[in-house]
């Protein structure tokens, strides 16, 4: 078979065939239906390293709910985080509502048309504001999400790892250069839908892609290698056991602290592995931080929730409060198991409330302790 030959992307050429083929194929979107600027900026919030499938409920859910800015500003962030529950990357709900109250007070409910005004908003970067401008105002603006990056590096046949920072700024570089002068919006949202259904990671569709003739990365045989990949690291993995400690009032919950992993969601009282791991030291350490005298009653199923820097494995285990010592800290309550749906919980807390949301829990004298207290509770005997 002879060689191919390689040809170079024709700016004309590659807007005329990707926009065609966009408006043949494009997916049916929800927030392809509007051009309301706000939906189009929760839209591109919500997409930030979630998937499409994902999304869709969740901006039905909170567009019904807040429909405009000002809904969306005037609302409490305890309302705000519950509706994103599930959906992770809960800095992304803390900045939108927040963008909200700016937009609200600085250009009055309107959401800010140029790169520059939006970048300045909370929790919107370079891609978020280019997204925004280009598809709500047809602004010509460039973008790069992985999906643009990697159609980009296999068109251009970029052989270098694209997260490089001189790489990186070759690739908006070439972004910009390719940019029509009119349908900025749908060319961009092109992009990001070449790479989502036919530009893949691991096996591209090339013989339906319609920019396979100014693809020099297929014109080369090298598609399936480009982008570069660098191997991942491994993440650290941490053991936290976490305490559902019951009375006749219903189980005990907190807020987590304001800023951090989290922040702003409710949970369990949680304690690193290292700190305890006998049931009389997790109970001293719960007398300690909340001045509660508990028994421990039986282990829940482990739980592994995966971040972006680490992993962790939540052991969490049901305790009896036997009596109090201290007045509690004001942010812990008791909570009747059918009311703690309504607060805000991280994914690994949910599935853990889950395991006993059915049950029917006794006042805090009808069930004794059933654990040894020299037993490991991650699984280990302790010396007597």
């Amino acid at each position: 078979m002879p060689p191919r030959r390689s040809h170079r992307a024709d700016p004309k050429q590659l807007q005329q065939r990707l926009l065609i083929w966009y408006r043949r194929n494009k997916r049916d979107l929800p927030w392809r239906k509007t051009g309301d600027p706000y939906r189009i900026l929760v839209s591109e919030i919500m997409l930030q390293q979630t998937q499409v499938v994902t999304v869709i409920p969740y901006y039905r859910r909170f567009i019904k709910t807040f429909p405009t800015v000002s809904s969306l500003a005037r609302a409490p962030l305890q309302k705000v985080l519950k509706l994103w529950e599930g959906l992770g990357y809960y800095s992304r709900a803390r900045n939108l509502h927040r963008a909200a109250q700016v937009i609200k007070e600085r250009w009055k409910g309107k959401v800010p048309s140029t790169v520059e005004e939006l970048s300045a908003l909370p929790g919107i970067g370079r891609y978020t504001a280019g997204a925004v401008a280009s598809i709500a105002f047809n602004i010509k603006t460039p973008i790069l999400d992985g999906n643009v990056r990697r159609v980009l590096c296999r068109i251009f046949a970029i052989r270098k790892a694209p997260r490089q920072a001189v790489v990186q700024d070759r690739l908006w570089s070439l972004a910009a250069e390719i940019l029509p002068e009119q349908n900025v919006g749908d060319f961009n949202q092109a992009l990001m839908e070449l790479g989502a259904t036919v530009c893949l990671p691991r096996t591209p569709s090339c013989m339906i892609c319609p920019l396979r003739e100014s693809c020099r990365a297929y014109q080369t045989g090298l598609q399936d290698r480009l982008p570069i990949r660098v191997k991942r690291r491994t993440l650290p993995h941490h053991k936290m056991l976490v305490a559902l400690i019951q009375n006749g009032r219903g189980l005990l919950i907190g807020p987590r602290p304001e800023r951090g992993l989290l922040a702003g969601l409710w949970g369990f009282p949680e304690i690193d592995w290292k700190e305890a791991t006998t049931s009389l030291q997790i109970e001293e350490a719960i007398k300690n931080r909340l001045g509660l005298k508990t028994n421990l009653l039986r282990p829940l199923e482990p739980v592994v929730h995966t971040f972006t820097h680490k992993r962790i494995t939540y052991h969490p285990y049901l305790f009896n409060c036997i009596s109090t010592q201290n007045r509690l800290p004001a942010s812990w309550q008791w909570i009747p198991l059918d009311k703690i749906a309504d607060y805000p919980l991280p994914n690994a807390t949910r599935k853990i409330f889950d395991q006993i949301a059915t049950d029917r829990l006794p006042l805090a004298a009808e069930q004794p302790a059933v654990y040894r207290k020299r037993k490991n509770v991650l699984g280990e005997r302790q010396d007597a």
